[in-house]
């Protein structure tokens, strides 16, 4: 079935163009509230948190009058990260949870996602099931059965302090100074404030969002600001989230960056040292480096691949029973605290390594030695197919052909920009440069 308005992380698009405008975001309300009012009538509830975009307050409000037009009552946490939405669904007893976020994207961009009241991102069945009753007439509550809206001033403090309860009892982050950038994004006053309350000497990045400056030059897709604090201030680590905290890149002590799959590769052999790694396996997608599958493999340990999307690697989680995984952009979901990629929680088991070994950041960023990888991303006009064309496809099947054996080429459209994004590994990085180039030029004369 064709996705009119759902990608791989919920609706997403540029604010006020469609589907991000306030009449879609009241139909989807509409639609969600009938979606999760099918077991009665009586109280039934969601909770809404958004990131600090200025297009938020806009969307917040159609959600609002769309879901409570159908007799959803609406609790309205504010800014809030994505995360700590799951935490909340669960914990207050929801029907259902939205996030009003674009996670890492401009500030001129928005999206919405859905999680269902057990915490997690709803189903692709549940989201073409909302989506097609957007496009329906709404099933509108008799005017004594509209819902009610109410703001929940303490939601973001709830979040704050179960973040705190995944950091080991009885350890404290004292005499550590750690730059935490917030990105101007969802985290600008619960992150500082759990490193604050552990201990930590906190130098904030990011914490003055204005409506229009998330993500911009600032948080985990421009790690280089945080990068710049920790070397400027001798601070030993960095933390560097995205705008709804949901992603993190860490940055070590000498300015060093390590992304998902370092990240990742330092808790799956954590945990599995001390039995804690269900399944012996860490779920990652296709993007995830070839270097982090052989660092496994030496330990016995396996890489579980889904496609690109934080919401796949919890569904094979779910599946399978495993509690690690993640995304080597820095979603990293660890199911026995959160329900989907949670950055400060993830920041906070980094810190965990640090405090228990004695040892610097420096020497627990770098696991293992990536694959030389190389990914480009080329943009795309409305209508446009580049990957349906022959001369296309034939780049890509030349491509595949060179690196049989010794690398692998990965040729995916993006679920939430209209980006093709071109991959490729190999251990000869002027083969692999070539390989790329010549996959990037064929998609841009096609687009």
């Amino acid at each position: 079935m064709t996705r009119r308005l759902f990608g791989t992380d919920g609706v997403r698009g540029r604010a006020n163009t469609h589907p991000m405008t306030a009449e879609m975001a009241l139909r989807l309300g509409a639609a969600a509230g009938r979606f999760f009012r099918r077991g009665g009538t009586d109280g039934h509830r969601v909770v809404i948190g958004k990131d600090t975009r200025l297009s938020g307050y806009m969307l917040e409000n159609a959600l609002t009058a769309g879901l409570t037009s159908t007799g959803m009552n609406v609790l309205l946490l504010g800014p809030v990260p994505t995360p700590a939405v799951g935490f909340l669904t669960r914990s207050m007893r929801a029907d259902l949870g939205i996030m009003i976020s674009a996670s890492h994207n401009p500030a001129d961009d928005n999206g919405i996602k859905f999680f269902g009241p057990d915490g997690f991102k709803l189903s692709d069945e549940a989201e073409a099931e909302i989506e097609a009753m957007a496009f329906a007439d709404p099933d509108l509550a008799a005017p004594r059965e509209i819902g009610r809206a109410r703001r929940i001033e303490d939601g973001r403090g709830r979040y704050v302090e179960y973040a705190k309860t995944t950091f080991p009892q009885g350890q404290r982050l004292d005499g550590l100074k750690v730059v935490i950038d917030c990105a101007n994004g969802a985290a600008y006053r619960a992150a500082p404030a759990v490193l604050w309350e552990l201990g930590a000497e906190v130098i904030p990045l990011g914490v003055d969002p204005n409506g229009t400056n998330i993500n911009d030059r600032v948080g985990s897709t421009y790690p280089e600001t945080c990068a710049a604090a920790v070397l400027e201030h001798g601070a030993d680590l960095g933390i560097s989230l995205d705008g709804d905290a949901d992603r993190v890149m860490i940055v070590d002590e000498t300015g060093a960056v390590a992304d998902g799959d370092q990240i990742m590769a330092l808790l799956a052999g954590r945990w599995a040292s001390e039995g804690r790694l269900r399944g012996g396996a860490l779920v990652a997608t296709v993007m995830s480096n070839l270097g982090l599958e052989r660092y496994l493999g030496e330990r016995g340990l396996r890489l579980e691949r889904t496609a690109v999307g934080d919401r796949y690697v919890v569904e094979r989680m779910r599946g399978q029973g495993f509690n690690l995984g993640g995304e080597q952009s820095g979603h990293i979901v660890m199911t026995d605290y959160a329900t989907t990629g949670d950055g400060l929680i993830a920041g906070l088991q980094f810190l965990a390594a640090m405090a228990d070994t004695q040892r610097p950041a420096s020497e627990l960023v770098r696991q293992f030695t990536p694959v030389p990888q190389l990914l480009r991303n080329v943009r795309y006009g409305a209508g446009a197919d580049p990957l349906s064309t022959e001369a296309v496809r034939a780049e890509i099947a030349a491509a595949e052909t060179r690196l049989a054996g010794s690398g692998r080429v990965l040729i995916r459209k993006s679920g939430t920009e209209p980006l093709i994004r071109v991959m490729a590994e190999a251990e000869d990085e002027a083969t692999l440069r070539e390989v790329v180039d010549g996959i990037v030029a064929a998609v841009e004369r096609a687009a």
